[in-house]
């Protein structure tokens, strides 16, 4: 494994955060609705979480995002992100999630400067909103200005080893001032490669699906009952395994893939 590379892991609740433990993870990413590209978490499964967290030995960044869909946030919007940034440091979280944009799709200075302030102390990450942005490089830098501590981001596309080009540029336009974390579709395939570009840290998710059917729908976006996704201990394990190998492609077939 490439040397200081850190690993954070993409959960929804205590038992993803203790997979997390288990595979030596550095720190989880707290979420619900991963499916939906994460939403904030519950208050009880925050507390849970934390509670695991301090257990096994890993820290619990928070995501804040008040809904699906895109990240142009308006003023109620906004005061719920801020209350939640506020409840999740004061719950314990080492860190927070965050990102917004403005109406024209850059970041929205103002708005991150508030959810930073609301923060206090504590980590801050933009999150992949840079990954919509026109000009990510000047996403990057706007957001090493504003002192966040790090970028999750695919370089721009779907999957993080579709973008490992404009990962390559952001690391080097951070010049070790902000982190670089790649995250989205990384799998026991690609987190060498993507490890190689120089980036700070791997984020994944690990998760399998877990289906159900039923005759009454739940919901305007499921079929049915509908399903769920968990976090895998054995898709977890296979990565950090490859990835310590210095695996860089494994069969195809042994793949679970990751969307988050």
């Amino acid at each position: 494994m490439p040397q200081n590379i850190a690993l954070e892991l993409a959960v929804q609740d205590q038992a993803g955060v203790r997979v997390a433990g288990a595979v030596g993870a550095d720190r989880v990413e707290l979420a619900q609705a991963l499916a939906l590209g994460g939403l904030t978490p519950s208050p009880a499964t925050l507390e849970l979480a934390i509670a695991e967290a301090a257990s096994v030995g890993v820290e619990v960044h928070v995501l804040v995002r008040p809904r699906a869909g895109g990240f142009h946030y308006d003023a109620d919007e906004l005061a719920v992100c801020e209350l939640d940034v506020r409840r999740a440091v004061a719950a314990g979280a080492d860190g927070v999630v965050i990102g917004a944009l403005d109406a024209a799709g850059a970041l929205d200075l103002e708005a991150m400067a508030r959810l930073r302030d609301a923060a206090g102390s504590a980590s801050v990450t933009l999150h992949r909103a840079i990954d919509v942005t026109a000009d990510p490089i000047a996403t990057l830098r706007a957001a090493r200005a504003l002192g966040l501590r790090r970028v999750l981001t695919s370089g721009g596309a779907s999957e993080a080893i579709d973008g490992i080009d404009t990962l390559r540029e952001l690391v080097a336009a951070a010049e070790g001032a902000i982190e670089i974390m790649a995250g989205s579709g990384v799998t026991a395939a690609s987190a060498r490669l993507l490890a190689d570009t120089g980036v700070d840290a791997l984020h994944f998710s690990a998760k399998r699906t877990v289906t159900q059917t039923g005759g009454v729908r739940m919901g305007s976006a499921s079929d049915g009952v509908g399903g769920y996704e968990t976090t895998d201990l054995a898709t977890a394990q296979e990565l950090v395994g490859a990835l310590a190998r210095g695996v860089s492609r494994v069969c195809a077939s042994t793949q679970v893939a990751t969307a988050h």
